[in-house]
């Protein structure tokens, strides 16, 4: 098994298919992947798209985001997914560790991710490497549907 993770730099048609199915194993409610709405992501300075691949297939993807604050620099993990049949390969663990050393290269004070209460492996695998708990409310506004 030979696990690769890197920083997507182009948007290329590879990605493009590649997200367009894994996506939808994190949201069903996402909309379609596009090369324009990853151009978008990859072309922003403050995100970081990894890209995992397992013998060459891109298998999972995770956006960090580093951004100021007037209290110090801060990174938030959004959209970690990884392909169902490659899932218990130490994929996720690669992409998320590639992402903290990041968001610590960068200057970044901490790193916060929302995971929902069902993605029991995602939660052990987060707390494992070092994300607690917060005593927090999530709240959101949605400005679309």
């Amino acid at each position: 098994m030979a696990l690769e993770i890197h920083k997507a730099c182009e948007v290329t048609d590879e990605l493009v298919e590649a997200c367009a199915r894994l996506i939808p194993q994190l949201s069903k409610s996402a909309p379609p992947v596009t090369a324009a709405s990853l151009e978008k992501v990859v072309a922003c300075p403050t995100n970081t798209l990894f890209v995992a691949r397992l013998d060459g297939r891109i298998v999972g993807t995770l956006t960090l985001v580093v951004f100021p604050t007037p209290t110090g620099y801060r990174a938030w993990i959004e959209d970690v997914v990884v392909d169902g049949a490659a899932q218990g390969r130490q994929v996720g663990s690669a992409l998320t560790t590639a992402a903290l050393a990041r968001a610590e290269e960068l200057g970044a004070r901490t790193v916060d991710l929302t995971s929902r209460s069902s993605r029991v492996a995602a939660n052990q695998l987060y707390r494992k490497l070092g994300f607690e708990p917060r005593e927090s409310n999530l709240l959101r506004f949605s400005l679309a549907d």
